[in-house]
């Protein structure tokens, strides 16, 4: 039976409903897994380095993406609860337009500039020819990657979650395939690993455009639009927190590379590539929730059944205090074997590897009441207080950590940076906020 937005949801139909989110953004995790993994193994554990020097650029490029996508099907969303889809329609597709004009113009700067950017973001003499290779070619392709991200968020607006489910598996099989393709048998290196996530990302924005733009039975297609300067700069505020998770997070990996180049060198950004290649693995879970749960609360807050918001909000908190308790479980277990899957040819970087991860690991008790958080006000079409939580959490708490906790313990220090950052942005910000704004909002 089909789920709608208007529905009732209880523990069981509000996982049916983000099931297929959760999943996309997991399977999603696990190509780009594969990604490194065939980098690390086939190549080097340099070229791996490269592409994670290389990661922040392409996360601010790819963020308007996240910004139009999350904090447009917010707006439409709302829009659809209030019982106007003719406008919601032409939201969606001035929306679509915004997105290919802002990637041409980030891509065409940042391929002009690919050297010294490179050079600006920690690539050493010996890493800088993978690096521009990487970024550039990454670049070719992100107006694929940013449509991509979009239509993750639109198609579960549109009441489509397994589209986007299935797209997302498409994608990632194609990927995975290309890296044993392009890195394995025919030794193309580092570009490889690019052109193989660029005809990925191909699959699961072209499909989505062409269902939009046909007839079909959503929400939502593509249609007559005009330009709505104020839904524009709504969006754009409204999804300014996930612009700046991106912009600040790309802040972060920049000065974690720094301070493992500092420390240990070369082997030291591949060991936190590592790292964070997994955690956005154990990660994806409470993030797929939260993208899957988001039009939910848009909709019953635009419909005004504040009872539903409220239902919906207390079920959110415990499925997701759940499932961080099973992710850090999980996480302490399986560090030495996720390292090996990258660096099982050096035993004492595997060694280290493991040693920061399972660090790192208790990250996961909190880190999703700051997800969740952000994602919830964006959904209320609260990009102020949603953007204050990803710019506190991340440019403060976490860049802040990175830069003083390696001073006291050195490289410990940086293992444990991401931790006393999350739990401080919990405890002093995030959950204050939704203690007082729940009178605001009635959930």
């Amino acid at each position: 039976m089909r789920i709608q937005l208007s529905d009732h949801f209880t523990y069981r139909r509000l996982l049916r409903f983000t099931l297929p989110s959760i999943v996309m953004m997991v399977f999603t995790s696990l190509y780009s897994i594969a990604d490194g993994a065939f980098v690390s193994n086939c190549v080097s554990s340099n070229a791996l380095s490269a592409i994670n020097i290389m990661l922040p650029l392409c996360m601010i490029a790819s963020s308007f993406g996240f910004m139009l996508g999350t904090g447009g099907s917010a707006i439409v969303a709302k829009t659809l609860g209030e019982g106007n889809p003719a406008l919601a329609r032409r939201y969606f597709t001035m929306l679509v337009f915004a997105v290919i004009a802002l990637s041409g113009i980030v891509s065409s700067v940042s391929i002009l500039f690919m050297r010294p950017i490179a050079y600006l973001l920690g690539a050493s003499d010996l890493l800088i020819e993978d690096c521009v290779a990487y970024g550039t070619i990454q670049m070719y392709g992100n107006v694929l990657f940013m449509l991509q991200v979009m239509f993750q968020s639109f198609l579960i607006v549109a009441e489509k979650p397994k589209i986007g489910l299935w797209l997302t598996v498409a994608a990632g099989l194609t990927d995975i395939a290309l890296d044993y393709l392009f890195i394995y048998v025919w030794d193309w290196g580092i570009a490889g690993a690019a052109w193989s996530n660029i005809i990925g990302c191909a699959v699961g924005s072209i499909v989505p455009l062409i269902y939009f733009l046909l007839p079909n039975d959503s929400l939502l297609r593509l249609t007559k639009t005009e330009f709505y300067p104020k839904i524009l700069l709504k969006s754009c505020t409204n999804g300014s927190s996930e612009m700046v998770s991106s912009l600040s997070a790309s802040l972060v990996m920049f000065l974690l590379n720094l301070q493992m180049m500092r420390f240990i060198g070369e082997d030291g950004v591949a060991a936190i590539t590592v790292i964070m290649y997994v955690d956005f693995a154990f990660a994806s879970a409470a993030l797929g929730f939260c993208m899957g749960a988001a039009p939910v609360v848009g909709y019953h807050y635009g419909a005004q059944n504040h009872e539903e918001l409220h239902n919906v909000f207390r079920k959110c908190l415990v499925i997701l205090l759940t499932a961080g308790l099973c992710i850090t479980v999980t996480a302490e277990l399986l560090a030495d074997m996720a390292a090996g899957l990258f660096v099982s040819a050096n035993p004492s970087l595997r060694e280290m590897t493991a040693y920061g991860f399972r660090a790192y690991a208790p990250v996961y008790l909190i880190f999703w009441v700051n997800i969740f958080g952000s994602s919830f006000f964006t959904a209320l079409s609260n990009g102020k207080l949603s953007a204050l939580i990803s710019f506190l959490r991340t440019m403060v708490f976490q860049a802040g950590m990175i830069l003083l906790l390696p001073q006291i313990f050195g490289l410990d220090g940086v293992w444990a940076a991401i931790v006393a950052a999350e739990f401080l942005t919990a405890c002093l910000i995030t959950i204050p906020l939704l203690m007082k704004q729940k009178k605001v909002y009635g959930y």
